[in-house]
């Protein structure tokens, strides 16, 4: 590390604000373009690199020097995306119980009452909600991709996308279950 550099680091350490705040400005754009490049996605990028920052200012006293200041920050950066990687896997997997949870529930109160739960109803519930809701609109209400592009706030040939792709979906879920 330059000298400068660690002269700089050691007066942030101090509790000199204009310091820190020196240090990461010169580093936020490299540890932002570090970022993009390792989430594939600048809005990811961007909270991370937030986080970063934050938890530089609030660790600063911790940096040691043995590695230049930017690797520290980067670290510091990995550490978060990975954490916070895993909190979005465990959220997915408690959000897939609920959602598994709610549609046994729906498919009782079918039963229950003596309405069918078909395999078709099955496979749209392995559908994401935008394709669902594309699928039930157009082929079940019947309207138009223009129409439902007005509903949803997207252009119709985005409808008429997740349209197909989810009668795609629902093609290979009903292929899949008559193999079975």
């Amino acid at each position: 590390m330059k000298a400068a550099e660690l002269e700089e680091v050691q007066r942030a350490i101090q509790g000199d604000d204009s310091a820190l705040a020196e240090l990461l400005q010169r580093h936020y754009a490299f540890v932002y373009k570090y970022l993009v490049k390792v989430t594939m996605d600048p809005n990811v990028a961007e909270e991370t690199v937030q986080d970063t920052m934050i938890r530089c200012m609030e660790n600063i006293h911790r940096y040691d020097g043995s590695s230049a200041f930017s690797s520290w920050m980067i670290t510091i950066a990995t550490r978060i995306y990975i954490d916070k990687t895993r909190r979005r896997r465990r959220e997915q997997i408690w959000l897939e119980a609920i959602r598994n949870q709610a549609v046994r529930k729906l498919r009782w109160q079918f039963e229950s009452r003596n309405e069918e739960w078909t395999d078709v109803m099955d496979a749209m519930t392995r559908l994401t909600p935008e394709h669902r809701i594309a699928v039930l609109l157009k082929h079940y209400y019947g309207y138009g991709y223009d129409e439902i592009g007005q509903m949803l706030g997207i252009p119709s040939g985005t409808a008429k996308s997740r349209t197909a792709y989810g009668l795609r979906q629902l093609r290979k879920e009903l292929d899949e279950h008559e193999q079975i």
